[in-house]
């Protein structure tokens, strides 16, 4: 994941959402976002 840009990471969350992908490859996605603090990207914040 530490590879992927920013907008691709973002890109990859909203589509493994759309395909209802695995949840924990979601938590995953998600954690990623949290670690690079883009969380406020995708509206969510914690």
């Amino acid at each position: 994941m530490k590879l992927l840009s920013d907008d691709l990471l973002i890109e990859s969350y909203y589509k493994a959402i759309k395909f209802n992908l695995s949840p924990e490859f979601i938590r995953l996605i998600e954690k990623e976002i949290h670690r690079r603090s883009l969380d406020v990207k995708i509206g969510k914040s914690s």
